[in-house]
């Protein structure tokens, strides 16, 4: 047997295995060291059969310790190396299955925790506004607010948008909420129905992994009127109603984009979506950059108060009466 030293993360060699024993806390530093300590092991010559990652200390892990565990599994996976978690306490298996991760790994509980238990693990949160209940209960109210809204003008936008281009009324989208994990997103249809298979020709005036044209000619009359007026976004309260989203947050980002994320932007998926925040109270018609985005985003994670959310709300009806709002 071969013993490998590291401070932040033991490793234990024998017979074509590795044991990596992982910290209490598993957040973004921790995590950037643990993604660049999985590459060594990965990489290592010879290849691997397994690694195992010793999970018996840790008590709390973030977005950000998602992302490098989803990072490591996708390079063990193209190297035909078995990624084990072992020794998972309940409350980080509550958190992965938050994420709906726990079906993508191989994970092993200590003996004690396969015992049945009638109470549910308690964890931490990643984010306080996810444990803040008034934060949710704003939601909940704003939302049937919406959804009532919603309700009235639901015929007319109807009509408008079936007069002018066949197809469906309302547009779902899978975009990536709270832990990264994936739900479907309501619009008003403000596209032509082909808008996907015509996506490539039409040219991507953002830098980055999002794509946004100010003059997508996929765009419909009715669709422009639509985006510029917001209206489009009004069956997102069902979102909201349903938990995947918030009223204030951040922009719910497509899978393609997390798959760019480095470590330290997964940090935004700490907090749910929002229908509006940072981003679309800061130019949202006229951020192109990328990472710009994700900026705005960290900045809201990292603000995030109630007083906060309500002048992210204020600014978002100041906004929507700005002629250049649409995006």
């Amino acid at each position: 047997m071969i013993q490998h030293s590291s401070i932040e993360f033991p490793v234990t060699q024998t017979e074509g295995i590795y044991l990596v024993k992982l910290p209490a806390l598993l957040t973004v530093t921790e995590a950037v060291l643990f993604r660049a300590r999985c590459r060594e092991l990965i990489e290592a010559k010879p290849t691997p059969s397994k690694i195992i990652l010793d999970f018996a200390q840790t008590t709390f892990i973030d977005s950000s310790a998602l992302g490098a565990l989803v990072m490591c599994l996708k390079a063990a996976r193209s190297r035909q190396i078995e990624l084990v978690l072992w020794s998972v306490k309940p409350e980080i298996l509550t958190i992965l299955s938050l994420a709906d991760l726990d079906r993508h790994f191989t994970i092993e509980l200590e003996t004690i925790q396969l015992e049945p238990s009638s109470s549910k693990p308690q964890i931490e949160s990643t984010h306080p506004s996810i444990q803040s209940r008034t934060k949710r209960a704003i939601d909940i109210a704003g939302a049937l607010v919406g959804l009532g809204i919603t309700a009235i003008v639901f015929v007319p936008i109807a009509i408008a948008i079936k007069l002018e281009s066949p197809g469906a009324i309302l547009f779902s989208q899978t975009r990536c909420g709270h832990l990264g994990r994936r739900f479907q997103v309501w619009k008003f249809r403000s596209m032509v129905s082909d808008a996907e298979q015509l996506k490539a020709q039409v040219e991507n005036q953002n830098e980055g992994a999002f794509f946004k044209n100010a003059n997508d000619p996929r765009i419909t009359k009715v669709g422009r009127f639509l985006r510029k007026t917001s209206l489009d976004e009004l069956p997102q309260f069902w979102n909201v109603l349903c938990g995947e989203m918030s009223l204030v947050g951040t922009r719910p980002p497509l899978p393609e984009e997390v798959d760019r994320y480095e470590i330290p932007n997964w940090r935004r998926l700490d907090v749910k979506p929002g229908i509006t925040g940072e981003w679309q109270v800061h130019g949202r018609s006229k951020v192109r950059n990328f990472e710009e985005v994700i900026q705005l985003d960290l900045r809201y994670q990292q603000r995030w108060s109630l007083k906060y959310d309500l002048q992210l709300l204020l600014k978002t009806i100041a906004v929507l009466f700005n002629k250049d709002s649409a995006f």
